[in-house]
Formats: structure tokens, sequence, C-alpha cells
């Protein structure tokens, strides 16, 4: 009996064991060093005694006690005695209070007890039998496994897209630095200090965007370090035969936080080039429109030039109220719809046409039935929902140019800017694509060929003519024999015969 009294005295609190290499904190209370610098870890680093819960001083260390150490090693060296007290044999775990064996767990102080403390301590405490509790810890701890391993995937699939995204930043943050490079190469020494300006707010926005994605990444690494050290000591845990052990272990094992969405790095080409439109407008207009402006208009009108284009609409852009020719050659807005809206149609009265140009120069020829009607060009990107009371969206953007035919003149539109043309359009009209010059021309063809509007820009996608048109309206595209028919017609659309 002495010596389980004096067994109980020399135990930890923490570990329930003999002490290890015991220390004494300032309010007299022993523990072993480890057992109390771990107790500290997991509940925040806060320095206070885990059985009186008497705040340390900051700053004090943690002194061994040597006479408590030599009598623990004393305790050590005696062989067990008779009688219940804990011993090395194969016995259950006791009590250190009442010595009987450890058959439940307190759930309100969470650790094992006996069936006297039940009637003593933890009398109105919520319990549950040790491998009751366990199996409940399993199964919870394999449902917080497998929700890592998901959100392990998850993370994978996020940093496999960050990197596609990233590659994009590259090759786009590389095309714009080599078409803004030809541009000014062709310019007068003068304009060395505006290219290096424009270069070096590109790679500013590339280092920022990168540095995004790099944050990013970082994230998503560290999420996927801790997941998998998270995995390895819930694997290791439940490995753990010693009920105890495995309580008191699982008690302390926090999966990793939530993974959260995906913050894509900002990179907006067409920002990058804003700045040089004007300069280019002013400038490059005076390099690129050397010749007679006249000439490629009055060519096609003659004889058709190599570049003429015979378009067709894409059906599938309609509008619900613009109806097309069985050839894609023309369209009618008409009051009535001819059914719901499909997927990709536009919500705005508009209709684009099935061909589009990433490269080259190109022209083709429209005749319309009266004016309030827009031709244009845009990016592929150019929205089809419709936002406020507005019916078009053609040269509202920076992805798309328009020329808005009016009953007593016209408009030049882009960015969201109008610019009113002197000149009114007849109803034979023609558009001139040069995409290695930067060149947009509108032409009017009839009574005599003169040019409307020419926009210079930078071109960084494909560009694909798109068309609006009032109720009643009515657009054909010209097609010429010796041009030859697009490839790809579409068949019979509903609407014009």
């Amino acid at each position: 009996m002495a010596q389980r009294l004096l067994q109980e005295k020399l135990t930890c609190s923490v570990c329930l064991e003999l002490y290890r290499d015991p220390v004494t904190l300032s309010c007299g209370h022993n523990f072993c060093e480890a057992c109390i610098r771990d107790w500290w870890r997991s509940h925040g680093g806060s320095p206070a005694c885990p059985e009186c819960r008497e705040p340390c001083p900051a700053g004090a260390e943690l002194r061994r006690n040597v006479a408590l150490s030599g009598v623990v090693e004393a305790v050590r060296a005696e062989p067990p005695g008779p009688g219940p007290g804990p011993g090395p044999g194969p016995g259950p775990e006791r009590c250190p209070q009442h010595g009987r064996p450890l058959e439940l767990f307190c759930r309100t102080e969470g650790r094992c007890v006996c069936s006297a403390c039940t009637v003593g301590d933890c009398r109105l405490h919520e319990r549950a039998l040790l491998d009751a509790e366990r199996r409940e810890r399993e199964a919870q701890l394999r449902a917080v496994l497998e929700v890592t391993r998901q959100q392990a995937a998850q993370a994978q699939s996020q940093l496999q897209e960050l990197q596609r995204r990233s590659g994009q930043i590259q090759s786009s943050a590389h095309t714009l630095a080599s078409v803004v490079s030809g541009k000014f190469g062709s310019l007068l020494r003068a304009l060395e200090l505006r290219q290096t300006r424009a270069l070096r707010g590109i790679e500013a926005a590339r280092a920022r965007a990168l540095a995004q994605a790099q944050a990013e990444e970082r994230r998503l690494r560290g999420h996927l370090e801790a997941a998998a050290a998270f995995g390895r000591r819930a694997r290791d845990l439940l490995e753990q035969p010693d009920d105890r052990t495995f309580l008191q272990a699982s008690q302390l094992l926090a999966p990793p936080g939530p993974l959260g969405p995906l913050t894509p790095p900002q990179w907006d080409a067409d920002q990058q080039l804003d700045g040089l439109k004007g300069l280019l407008s002013q400038l490059c207009g005076l390099l690129l429109d050397s010749g007679d402006p006249r000439g490629a208009p009055a060519e096609a009108a003659d004889s058709g030039p190599p570049g003429y284009r015979n378009l067709t609409f894409d059906p599938e852009s309609a509008n619900r109220h613009l109806y097309l020719s069985r050839h894609g050659r023309q369209v009618e807005h008409r009051r009535e719809p001819r059914g719901p809206a499909g997927p990709g149609s536009f919500e705005l009265w508009q209709v684009q046409c099935a061909q589009s140009f990433g490269s080259g120069r190109h022209y083709w020829e429209v005749l319309t039935s009266s004016h309030l009607v827009t031709l244009g060009v845009a990016y592929p990107g150019l929205a089809r929902r419709r936002r406020g009371p507005l019916t078009d969206n053609i040269g509202r953007g920076p992805g798309s140019w328009g020329l808005c035919v009016e009953e007593d003149g016209a408009q030049a539109r882009h960015g969201g800017e109008a610019r009113r043309l002197r000149a009114v359009p007849g109803p034979l009209l023609g558009v001139d694509l040069d995409l290695a010059a930067g060149c947009l021309t509108f032409y009017s063809l009839e009574p005599e060929t003169q040019p409307l509007h020419t926009f210079h820009a930078v071109f960084t996608q494909p560009l694909r003519p798109v068309f609006w048109l009032m109720e009643g309206r009515t657009l054909t595209l010209c097609h010429r024999p010796e041009a030859g028919l697009p490839a790809g017609l579409p068949g019979e659309a509903s609407g014009l015969s």
C-alpha cells in the first residue's frame, strides 16, 4: 500500500506515468519536462499550470527537481510489491487515485477513469466505455482524413490550373511585348522612350500577376504539405494499439484548415494597351496611312482584291428577333421572336459571322436597307448578355470597334467613346481589316467611294465581324463569285428564304 501511494505521489498528472526529468513550476506542482512543454504548445503556448491554472512568470526557466528525480529513480529500481498497485505486468492500467482498472473515458474532462471515479469526481460527467469511445473517435478521424484527402486532390487540381494560367500569362506578356516592339520599331527615334515605358509597364504588370500566382502557389503547396503531415500522423495514430495513448494523442491532432477558393492572378492584356491607343491613333496614322486611302475599296469595287471575303452569318449567335436566310447571307429584324433563345445567342439585337480573322488583310461589303444599323468587329469575348437599356454593345468596350449608321450621319465607336463623322454613308458599305498594319477602315461605296473612318490599334486576338440592326431593318452580306464561298457554309436556317 505504501509503495502504491508513493507511486501516486510520483506520477505526472499529464502522462499518468512516473516522472521523467521532473521540473517544478512556481506554484509548486511538478511535471515531466517534456509533458509540460507539450501541454503548453497544445494550449496556444500559454505558460500556466495544468493543475491549478496559475500563470507562470514570463521568461521563467524550467529547472529540474534534483531531489524528486532521485526519489523517482529509487522507486524505479525497487521491485514491485504485492497489491493492486500498477506494475509493468500485462494487466490493465489502473487509476492512480483509486487503484481500479481504467475502464471508462470521461468525455467532460477528456481522460480515462475507473468505476470509483464515476461515483465521486465524474459523477455528473458524460462517460463512455473505452472501446466505444475509441470506435467513435476512429470514425471521426477517418472522416476527417477523407476530407483532407479530397482537399489535397482539389489543391493539386487548383495548382495545375494555376500553373496553366501562369503559362498563359507568360505567353501573353511575351506576345504583347513583341507586338509593341514591332510597332515602335517602325517609328522615329523620338518614340524610343515611349516604347521603353510601354514595355516596362507590361513587365511590371506581368511581375505583379506572376507574384500573385506564386503567392497562391505557396498557399496551395503549404496546404498540401500540411495535409500530408496530418495524413501521416493520423495513419500512425490509427495503428496505435494502446487505447489510452490513442485517446490522449487524438485530442492533440488537428487537421489543416479549410482550403478556400483559388484566387486567379489579375492580368488584363487589353488594359496594358489602353495607354498606347491614343498615341498610336495620332502618330501611327501618319506612318500607316501615307498612301492613298481610297486604293483598297476602289480596287475592290472594280476587280475585287485578293483579300475579298464572302462572309456568312452564324445562326447560333443570332438574337431571336433576327431571321436569317437559308444561306446565311441576309438578316432581318422582326417584331415577333422566332422561338426561345439558344445557349449561344445574343440577348442584344446582334448577330456575328461564322468567320474570324487572326492575321492578314481582309475586305468585305455589306448592303443596308436603311439607317440605324451598326457594322463592326470584336474579340471572341464580346458579351452576349444584355446590361441595362442598351440593345447593342459594339464599340462600347475595349474589345470591339464599330460604325453606327444614323439618319443624318454616322458615329465611330470604340472603348465606350463615340466620334461623330462628317460624311453621310450610303447603303453599300465596305470594311477593310489589315491586322498586320493594325488598321480597320470603313468606306461608303455609293454614290462614290469615300473613306468614313480608320481605327488604329494593336490587335491581340482574332476578330470576328458583328452587326446590330433596328427593328424593320435588313442587312445583306455581299458575295462575289470570283472570291469563292467560305468554307463550312451553314445549312438552312429559320427565317427568310
